[in-house]
């Protein structure tokens, strides 16, 4: 773990091939994001900020926003970086911008993923249900979690 600066800024279309190189890394039982994939929900409207550590890439996180309600496509922070406290600051961000819109937020996250679900509760989120094989090729299971709009 390195002890520079982390910032948290708007993802930038160039940050796309460094997006997918990290999705391969951290996901590689599934179906990891493509360059083209981040490229298209950037271009698409979706609030994307990235981590970055004295200017490199550490981590990502997208929302997605209607006008009913937002939906976290993704969080990411690479491994050597994971319990810095990185995450919880990119979540934060994304609950940030939903609140400004008062809208709900929704997402999904893998069962077997505590601390990512530890992270969720404690930022308000509940279990809503479970979907079973929604990872794919792993198979794995994803609850669904949900969180009130907060309108103060």
């Amino acid at each position: 773990m390195s002890t520079g600066t982390v910032t948290i800024a708007p993802l930038r279309r160039e940050d796309a091939p460094r997006c997918a190189r990290i999705e391969q890394d951290l996901f590689p039982g599934d179906d990891p994001w493509s360059e083209g994939a981040f490229r298209s929900e950037l271009d698409n409207g979706a609030f994307y900020v990235g981590a970055y550590l004295d200017g490199v890439l550490i981590g990502y996180a997208g929302l997605g926003l209607t006008d009913f309600e937002a939906s976290v496509h993704t969080i990411a922070v690479v491994a050597g970086q994971q319990g810095t406290g990185v995450g919880k600051a990119l979540l934060r961000t994304l609950l940030a911008k939903a609140d400004e819109t008062g809208l709900p937020v929704f997402l999904e996250v893998r069962t077997d993923n505590a601390t990512a679900i530890n992270l969720y509760l404690a930022h308000g989120f509940e279990h809503l249900g479970l979907r079973r094989r929604y990872y794919q090729p792993s198979g794995a299971d994803a609850y669904t979690m949900g969180r009130p709009a907060n309108r103060d």
